[in-house]
């Protein structure tokens, strides 16, 4: 029987378990990869295993995230983490080169190779064959040390494409279809390869852009085989030497196959407030827009800006339209410069940002209170863009480009003009010089500090006995913004007390200060949640911060995979139940109470879960890998590495 895509990358890397979907398998880690609002706690994390140097072929670290230094936070972080990667032998991006999905896919990524990376859309670089995972940044500090990443052996999902793209219609529409027939939930676990004769047509930023957006449909993962177009990219990047040629096996099998001719798909969005609420741009009325953002990892690639700059050629955004741009990288940008399109985009009405991520996460660029904002990043949830009040759609850069010309919601195919041929680079203008690589590892050089480098908070063993307060119960898809808001908050993330103040801002304002009463009270905090906790970004401070307040567990009706991960790290039960409706019995504030923890959970880790205050029991349960009990029972994975 033949190996699929997965599979094969898979089976080379194996160090422990067997490629069973569902069972727990751990994997060698080639690369590694972090940005600046996950990175620091990761080095931190890092520096506690008294690790001398990383263990990996290649770590790179990227300022891509909190690039906007107001106050001395970022600025100070960043010194950090340049420190850092000089002292343990790791490769620095400095802010200005881009976005790390979009540096490492030209830079760093080959085709057969792992990467993790400590942010979700880490799996951009599936785009050359790689398998690339998004983790929590306790999970890259430890493959960093050299040890195996652990993750469940995913069930492999076929995508095969057929036909070709239509003018007007992009990869960006491509991943909303994707998302509209998977949703962004229910996927955990799951790769999704693609395949067949319409691959062929598809460039490796094209290819690159779904599997960005991939993440958002909550897989593991997503891969294209690594084929002549992988070559072409390689070639341009003048890196040709890292080509392999990598596909499945002609009679690989599959846990599903799904078929989509790209002939058939047209302009999609996704609505508010989530990337799975799809619809056709033509059904969205001509409302009007009072913003457009160009860029993200998911959309800023010399191809892309290319096209709307020949859209907007000799045209000026309408009067009613804030338009901006954020290149994906210095490459990108220079490209764009030196070949006239930066000029036309400028004459255009755009607004140039920074390469960086920008309006992406919030912390610039947000939307007019009650405005309408046309994206092309990943995400639109509530919230996101720094306008609690903003309604955010995702749309392909076409989109985007007629939404700018006309002022309204505007199915591209209705401008009046040829759709524009973009003729990629067959070699890209190569300058590394922003990227710092170690000439040696520097033991003795000196990792710089600033006051907002806090302490690293550990967990305490977990408890025999865990009687706490619903200190919080929210309903279904509560993403990892919820739970700790990205944006300006970020700056903290090196400060853990500073940034727990903030945990569940812009659901309950109150919720920071009760928790810490509760724990100061010598009492546990515990969330009660519906469907899919913790979708959206790898950030750890979702756990972290939680668990600095005392939430010593969360009950929900399914998890995420990162989050999930993330909770066990830092010593959080992750419980779900057993019968869903029971969650519709619990109410805010009641106490609940579980016995006999360490006992069940070396167990079956089926636990009785009494409700104190009404009086009555359901059951709960934490299905786990040994590895993952003993992590939970330690307290979390930090405190079985050596001091």
């Amino acid at each position: 029987m033949g190996k699929n895509l997965v599979e094969k990358i898979l089976a080379q890397h194996l160090i422990a378990g067997h490629l069973w979907p569902g069972a727990e398998i751990g994997i060698r880690i080639d690369q590694t990869l972090t940005q600046d609002a996950t990175g620091t706690m990761a080095y931190l994390q890092f520096e506690a295993m008294k690790v001398p140097a990383v263990k990996t072929e290649l770590s790179v670290s990227y300022i891509d995230h909190n690039t906007i230094q107001i106050g001395f936070e970022n600025a100070d972080d960043h010194l950090y983490l340049q420190s850092v990667a000089r002292k343990y032998g790791i490769v620095f991006s400095r802010a200005g080169n881009g976005i790390c999905h979009q540096v490492h896919l030209e830079r760093f990524g080959k085709p057969g190779k792992t990467l993790i990376g400590s942010d979700s859309h880490t799996p951009t670089c599936g785009a050359l064959g790689m398998i690339a995972i998004g983790a929590g940044g306790l999970d890259v500090a430890l493959a960093m040390a050299g040890n195996p990443f652990y993750l469940v052996c995913p069930q492999v999902i076929r995508i095969d494409l057929t036909g070709k793209l239509k003018p007007w219609v992009s990869a960006k529409d491509v991943i909303l279809k994707v998302l509209e027939i998977f949703t962004s939930k229910g996927n955990v676990n799951t790769v999704l390869e693609y395949g067949g004769k319409g691959v062929e047509s598809l460039t490796v930023p094209e290819r690159a852009t779904i599997t960005n957006m991939g993440a958002e449909c909550g897989v593991t993962t997503s891969i294209f085989p690594s084929d002549k177009m992988t070559r072409l990219f390689l070639r341009s990047q003048q890196r040709e030497k890292d080509f392999t040629e990598l596909k499945a096996d002609k009679d690989a099998t599959y846990a599903k196959v799904v078929n989509i001719d790209l002939s058939k798909i047209e302009p999609l969005t996704a609505k508010p407030h989530s990337p799975d609420n799809i619809s056709t741009v033509r059904k969205m009325k001509k409302i009007g827009v009072n913003q457009v953002c160009l860029g993200s990892c998911t959309n800023s690639s010399y191809k892309d800006l290319v096209t709307v700059a020949k859209i907007l050629k000799g045209k000026t955004a309408h009067p009613g339209v804030s338009f901006v741009i954020a290149p994906g990288s210095r490459q990108v940008l220079e490209a764009l410069a030196d070949d006239g399109y930066l000029s036309d985009l400028i004459a255009s009405g755009a607004r140039l940002m920074e390469n960086a991520c920008g309006f992406c996460i919030g912390n610039s660029q947000s939307p007019q209170s009650g405005g309408v904002s046309l994206r092309t990043s990943n995400r639109n949830f509530l919230g996101r863009s720094g306008t609690m009040d903003a309604n955010v759609y995702l749309v392909s850069p076409e989109t985007a480009a007629a939404a700018v010309i006309t002022g309204k919601f505007t199915d591209p195919r209705d401008l009046k003009m040829r759709y524009p041929k973009v003729t990629m680079p067959k070699k890209f203008s190569i300058d590394d010089s922003m990227i710092i690589r170690p000439v040696k590892k520097d033991k003795n050089a000196e990792v710089l500090r600033g006051p907002n480098i806090g302490i690293l908070p550990r967990s305490p063993e977990l408890p025999d006995t865990i009687h706490g307060i619903v200190t919080i119960k929210v309903g279904d898809k509560i993403t990892t913004d919820h739970i700790i808001p990205a944006g300006a908050r970020m700056k903290y993330r090196s400060n853990i007390p500073k940034y727990s103040e903030f945990v569940f801002e812009n659901v309950d304002p109150t919720f920071a200060k009760r928790a810490m009463s509760i724990r100061q009270d010598g009492k546990q905090n515990i969330i009660v949640a519906g469907l899919s906790y913790g979708q959206g970004s790898s950030r750890e401070h979702a756990a972290l911060c939680p668990m600095y307040l005392g939430v010593r567990a969360v009950i929900a009706k399914s998890f995420e995979r990162i989050h999930a991960a993330n909770l066990i790290n830092f010593g959080i039960l992750p419980l779900t139940f057993c019968v869903e409706s029971d969650y519709n019995h619990i109410n805010q504030e009641d106490i609940l109470e579980i016995t006999d923890t360490k006992k069940t959970l070396a167990g079956d880790g089926k636990f009785m879960m009494k409700n104190k205050t009404k009086g009555i029991a359901f059951y709960v349960t934490c299905t786990l890998s040994e590895r993952q009990k003993q992590i939970l029972l330690a307290g979390g994975a930090l405190n079985m590495t050596n001091e």
